[in-house]
């Protein structure tokens, strides 16, 4: 169970030399830690974003298995039944030109495996981002649908990513991804140092760590066993989410694509320009979803083929998407566009004329920083690793709910029950943490903090939203007591 300690205010009347309470307070001075100021911001920020993390791994758990769903939902434009040898591009994207006759030709997607479908995209101005893709049927042309998608994602994948992303709330609704990927690093590192304190010493120190004390009594110490036993085995795997969901945030995302430039500068860009023309660039094809740059509307389709099979005789293998020249006096752009291990996000940019590949580039020769984002963004999704790793989410998912859970049941498990001061939840750990603290320690804090709260603000508005009424909270407090600060039990260290 825990144990109580009581923390004075400044301005608290001192006692005898006498006083039991002097002692103590003197074997406090000698016993400087940092601990009770870690035990206080653990808490609080869990406590602030435990709302948004179960909104967070809720929406996640259901995405991650986005791509399965697919194969359900749109099972009619994604399959085929294989039958005889597939008609050459050319006719596919004429078919689906017929079938949509609005827009500019996107991107086209060959299939990879005998039953895909070819993918034809076409970019529309009233659609912003979004796209149409038509689905054909390799074998026979026929259009098997059209779909409104974004960045190659179904309308289900796309529900689902702003579900997680924004709850439907657009750049308002970002915040609140933001605020939980910026506090969970913060509580999960909080909560492992302070169990680990609290363990590590004495024999079976590892047991205990990282299994749960089944044979505790019923209550608090039960429930933090499993709280904090299941953090540990989650904590490297939350890191590993918060980092990556960092990356595409509004504001903390910001903040990394400068540090990524600055430390390893951007992505190589494909030279798109044929030998003769007018000097140009084009996107390398690679990015969030694989998006492609648009393309005019004066495009020789039959080029579609030759530019493929070039590219394929080049070594661009895999899952790829053709882009048709955005200008006149430019080349098709082919992009690899696999984000599973080993990642293959080659381009090359094809002269359809030639039958050759003017340029290239290569995934290897990007800088290392931008290797990281992609991985980490791959990891994140689920793709990186197929099925393992949507296995692994759902499983980092299920285990913060269940610690999440575990932690609201501390706190009401901790409430005061005795009929004269009962209460709904536990006290909040004691004021006066930061004069536990040794001061050259609280210096480094505040320097970290200053520097956290720029790069993930975020986090730095909710945390100095925080300081600043529980200042408030304090000196109304001592206002009302005459300068004494009424003490509160303290919870014991716990994540």
């Amino acid at each position: 169970m825990s144990t109580t300690t009581e923390l004075t205010e400044p301005g608290t009347p001192k006692s005898s030399a006498t006083d039991p309470g002097r002692a103590g307070a003197a074997a406090a001075e000698r016993r400087r830690t940092i601990s009770p100021l870690v035990l206080r911001l653990h808490f609080y920020a869990g406590i602030l974003i435990a709302p948004f993390l179960v909104v967070a791994a809720m929406t996640g758990l259901a995405f991650v298995f986005s791509p399965q769903l697919d194969q359900v939902v749109y099972a009619h434009e994604l399959r085929v039944d294989p039958t005889g040898a597939a008609r050459p591009l050319a006719e596919q994207v004429t078919a689906a030109r017929q079938a949509h006759p609005d827009g500019d030709l996107a991107t086209v997607i060959p299939p990879v495996a005998a039953t895909d479908t070819t993918k034809v995209v076409f970019n529309l101005p009233e659609l912003g981002e979004k796209q149409h893709t038509v689905y054909v049927n390799p074998y026979d042309n026929a259009v098997r649908g059209t779909l409104t998608t974004w960045f190659g994602s179904t309308p289900l994948q796309t529900w689902l990513d702003d579900m997680h992303r924004n709850l439907h709330l657009g750049v308002v609704g970002r915040h609140y991804s933001e605020l939980a990927a910026s506090g969970l690093w913060l509580v999960a590192l909080g909560g492992l140092f302070l169990w680990l304190r609290r363990q590590w010493t004495g024999r079976g120190k590892l047991r205990r760590t990282v299994l749960p004390d089944l044979a505790a009594r019923k209550g608090v110490r039960r429930t933090r066993g499993w709280h904090a036993a299941t953090g540990v085995w989650l904590v490297i795997g939350l890191l590993a989410l918060s980092a990556t969901g960092l990356t595409w945030s509004r504001y903390a995302g910001a903040n990394f694509d400068v540090v990524q430039e600055a430390w390893g500068g951007p992505r190589p860009t494909l030279d798109t320009a044929l030998p003769g023309g007018p000097a140009g660039g084009g996107d390398t094809g690679g990015g969030h979803h694989g998006g492609a740059a648009p393309a005019g509307g004066d495009v020789t389709i039959a080029d579609v083929d030759r530019v493929t099979i070039v590219a394929r005789e080049a070594g661009l293998a895999g899952p790829i998407q053709v882009t048709p020249p955005a200008e006149p006096g430019a080349a098709w752009v082919v992009a690899q566009n696999d984000m599973r291990w080993p990642t293959r996000q080659d381009s090359a940019a094809v002269d359809p004329a030639a039958g050759t590949v003017v340029a290239r580039t290569y995934f290897a020769e990007w800088p290392l920083m931008q290797k990281l984002s992609t991985w980490g963004v791959s990891l994140h999704m689920g793709y990186l690793f197929g099925l393992l790793n949507q296995v692994l989410l759902a499983a980092l998912a299920l285990g913060l709910l269940c610690v999440i859970v575990w932690g609201y049941r501390m706190w009401w498990q901790r409430r005061p029950t005795r009929a004269d001061r009962a209460a709904p939840l536990g006290a909040p750990p004691a004021r006066g943490a930061w004069r536990q603290a040794h001061p050259a320690a609280v210096v480094v804090l505040l320097v970290l903090a200053v520097a956290v709260g720029w790069s993930l603000p975020m986090l730095g508005i909710s945390l100095a939203a925080f300081v600043i009424v529980d200042l408030l909270i304090g000196a109304l407090r001592r206002w009302r007591t005459g300068g004494a600060m009424p003490t509160s039990p303290a919870p014991t260290a716990q994540p």
